[in-house]
C-alpha cells in the first residue's frame, strides 16, 4: 500500500466486462504510477442487490447498492465510473456532474448527438473533470505511430486505412440485445467509434465522410422466442477526407467471423508506411524508403522501456503490455488531470467529437452523398 495522504474515492456503476476493466485499471494505476492520490474503491452499483454485493466482495468495494443514485448522493465519493449500457450514460453522467463529481464514462459517450451535447454542456457547468474510455489511444505503440507521422519519417501522408472488426454478433441465431436497439448505437457507435478516434489521433480532424451503413442480419431471436427486426447497422464503412487533404477509409463490423479484436490501421506516406494490429498490440511495423535497396521491408518495432510508460510495467522489452494495462495508463492521465497538472486526455468534448463523426456518417449513408463534419 502506498503512503500518499490524499485519497480519490471511487464509485462504480455497472459490473460487467468494462466495469471489471475499470477496477483492474484503478488497481494497476494505483501501484504502477506515481499518482497524486491513493485510489480507493468505495461503492459499487448494479441492477440488483445480489449482483452489486457479489461485485463488492470480488472486486474489493466497501459497499454495494442496486440504486445508482446512492453513489451520486454520497458526498464522500469523488469520482463516478460509468460502465452501464449506452442509453443510461447521459442521465448518470449529468447527475454526477451536477453533484460536483469527476466522471469517467465508457465509450461511446452517448447513443445520440443530442445526448452528448447535453453531457458536454453539463461538464462545462461543473467543477468535475471528465474522461471518455478510449484506452487503445493509451498504447505506447500508437504514440510511436503518431510520432513517426509528425516527425516526417513517412514523408507526405497519402492515405489511411482502418478497421475495427469482431465476431460477437456473427451468429445469426444469437439473441437480440440492447446493442441491437437503435439507442445502442449499432456497430458504428459500438466499434466504429474506436477506429474513428484512432484516425483523428493519428492524422487530425476528419472534415468530410461518405458512409455506407448496412444491416446484414435482418432479425434476431427475442426473449419470447420470436424474431425481432434489426434496424441498426451490422457493418459500417466510410470514406474519409481529413482537414489536411489526406484521404482514407474505415470499416466497423461485429460480423467478422473469427476476428476477436481487429483494431488495425495502415498509414502510407511518400517515404514510408506504418502498419498496426491490436491483436498484436505490442508491435508496430514500419517501412522506410530510406533503407538500402535490397534490404527494404517492414521492420517490427517492439514495445520496450524506451516507449513510456512501458518501463513502469516491466524493465525488459518483449514482455508485453495487456488490455488492462492500457486502461491503467488512461486512468493515470485522468487522475493527473483531476489534480490539475495535466489536461484531460479525452474529455466529454472529445467524446462528443466522435458522436459528430458517427452522426455525419449515418446521415451520409442515408442520403448517399459526401457530408461535411460540423461542430467541435
Amino acid at each position: 500500500m502506498n503512503s500518499r495522504a490524499k485519497e480519490l474515492t471511487i464509485g462504480l456503476i455497472g459490473t460487467g466486462f468494462m466495469g471489471k476493466t475499470h477496477v483492474y485499471g484503478f488497481a494497476i494505476a494505483d501501484r504502477v504510477f506515481d499518482l497524486p492520490y491513493r485510489l480507493k474503491l468505495v461503492s459499487v452499483a448494479d441492477v440488483s442487490e445480489e449482483l452489486a454485493q457479489s461485485a463488492a466482495l470480488s472486486l474489493g468495494f466497501e459497499s454495494a447498492t442496486s440504486n445508482w443514485m446512492d453513489l451520486i448522493n454520497d458526498k464522500d465519493l469523488d469520482l463516478i465510473s460509468i460502465t452501464s449500457p449506452n442509453v443510461f450514460h447521459k442521465e448518470m453522467a449529468i447527475a454526477a456532474l451536477n453533484a460536483g463529481k469527476h466522471v469517467y464514462c465508457e465509450k461511446p459517450l452517448a447513443p445520440t448527438l443530442e445526448d452528448s451535447e447535453e453531457m458536454v454542456h453539463a461538464a462545462g457547468q461543473s467543477e468535475g473533470k471528465t474522461q471518455v474510455g478510449f484506452n487503445y489511444l493509451s498504447n505506447p505503440m500508437i504514440v510511436v505511430a503518431r510520432d513517426l507521422i509528425k516527425s516526417g519519417e513517412l514523408g507526405d501522408i497519402m492515405s489511411f486505412r482502418g478497421i475495427h472488426a469482431e465476431d460477437y454478433m456473427s451468429d445469426p441465431e444469437s439473441s437480440y440485445t440492447w446493442r441491437h436497439d437503435p439507442i445502442g448505437g449499432g456497430v458504428l457507435g459500438d466499434l466504429g467509434s474506436h477506429i474513428l478516434a484512432t484516425a483523428e489521433f493519428l492524422l487530425g480532424p476528419i472534415s468530410e465522410v461518405l458512409g455506407d451503413c448496412v444491416t446484414v442480419i435482418p432479425s434476431r431471436k427475442a426473449e419470447n422466442g420470436e424474431r425481432r427486426e434489426i434496424i441498426v447497422d451490422d457493418i459500417s464503412r466510410s470514406y474519409l477526407k481529413f482537414a489536411t487533404g489526406v484521404t482514407g477509409s474505415i470499416e466497423a463490423s461485429w460480423l467478422a467471423t473469427g476476428r476477436k479484436m481487429q483494431h488495425d490501421f495502415e498509414v502510407h506516406g511518400t517515404l514510408g508506411s506504418i502498419s498496426y494490429s491490436q491483436e498484436r498490440l505490442n508491435e508496430l511495423h514500419f517501412f522506410s524508403r530510406k533503407d538500402n535497396s535490397g534490404l527494404q521491408g517492414f521492420r517490427k518495432i517492439e514495445a520496450s522501456p524506451e516507449h513510456e510508460p512501458y518501463g513502469r510495467f516491466c524493465v525488459a522489452p518483449g514482455h508485453q503490455l495487456g488490455f488492462n494495462d492500457l486502461k491503467a495508463i488512461e486512468i493515470s492521465k485522468f487522475v493527473k488531470a483531476i489534480e490539475g497538472t495535466e489536461l484531460e486526455p479525452f474529455n466529454f468534448e472529445s467524446g462528443h467529437r466522435i458522436q459528430l463523426l458517427i452522426n455525419a456518417i449515418r446521415k451520409s449513408s442515408v442520403e448517399n452523398v459526401w457530408t461535411r463534419v460540423t461542430g467541435v
